[in-house]
């Protein structure tokens, strides 16, 4: 038993039944990892990883390529089974959780995502309401299909096929269609690839507005460290397969600590009351 399980077990049996289901709620209120490890060969690509994403608002993973984060990932969506450790939302195993309750709990965007060449972006965000209507559609999923195609301003092309589109329009639209899935996790690994400037700012702000409004809990995979030190409420750095440094951005974005990430040297400015990293060229 660890010294933490030990502190909650002691503190419930001094404590009133009210409290005590506070405690309760605050102990399985958010993304448990424990002791997750992953090997290629003799080659560690996670390294005991034990960690605990908070409930709610956005948690931005970010480290130099090869860090284990798209790793990590895969495992906290359940894409591949882990070979040891454990994974629970909410304090239900990850591992055991039926598929069809999954789906509505936790949806995500991988890198890397099949495009069925005949289908329109309208019907890919229906696509993201099937663990509801189970291909009959209801008058609700329209609604919810029709507010995503404007809150990621897709009106132009919602109807054309995703072969049609640009990558970076094909990627706005598998964003929209993870959030017409409506769970109260989201899983987005590094979902700003192929967009332009305007556009990932843009995709952001977007996903710190649902991510509030919807009282979700978005992590996302950036390997844009701006856009993290801006949107994001809790950030956890890794490198060499394991968590390395994890807080609230100001503490993480330091000149020192981006030095030792990512061994270049920077400056940390104060802009808009968030930390702007420049690199030193």
């Amino acid at each position: 038993m660890s010294v933490q399980t030990a502190f909650r077990i002691s503190n419930a049996v001094r404590t009133p039944a009210k409290q005590q289901q506070t405690y309760a709620r605050q102990a399985s209120a958010m993304i448990t990892i424990r002791n997750v490890s992953y090997r290629i060969g003799t080659h560690p690509i996670l390294d005991n990883i034990s960690l605990d994403i908070p409930e709610g608002g956005i948690t931005a993973l970010i480290g130099p390529n090869g860090a284990g984060k798209s790793t990590l990932f895969s495992f906290m969506a359940r894409l591949r089974p882990l070979e040891s450790g454990s994974i629970a939302y909410r304090g239900k195993n990850l591992a055991g959780t039926p598929t069809a309750e999954l789906a509505r709990t936790l949806s995500i965007l991988t890198q890397e995502n099949s495009i069925m060449s005949r289908i329109t972006v309208r019907d890919l965000l229906m696509f993201g309401r099937y663990p509801y209507h189970q291909g009959r559609p209801t008058a609700e999923c329209r609604r919810i299909v029709n507010g995503a195609i404007e809150e990621f301003h897709l009106q132009d092309f919602a109807d054309r096929y995703l072969t049609e589109l640009s990558g970076g329009q094909r990627q706005r639209a598998m964003i929209a269609m993870v959030f017409c899935q409506r769970t109260d996790y989201v899983l987005l690994d590094e979902p700003l690839n192929n967009l332009d400037m305007y556009h990932a700012r843009s995709l952001m702000q977007i996903l710190r507005r649902l991510t509030d409004e919807h009282k979700r809990t978005t992590v996302v995979v950036l390997h844009d460290i701006n856009q993290a030190a801006a949107y994001a409420d809790h950030v956890v750095a890794m490198k060499n397969g394991q968590v390395a440094m994890q807080g609230k951005p100001d503490d993480i974005f330091t000149a020192a600590n981006i030095k030792t990430l990512f061994d270049m040297d920077v400056s940390v400015l104060d802009h808009q009351s968030k930390k702007l990293i420049v690199h030193h060229i």
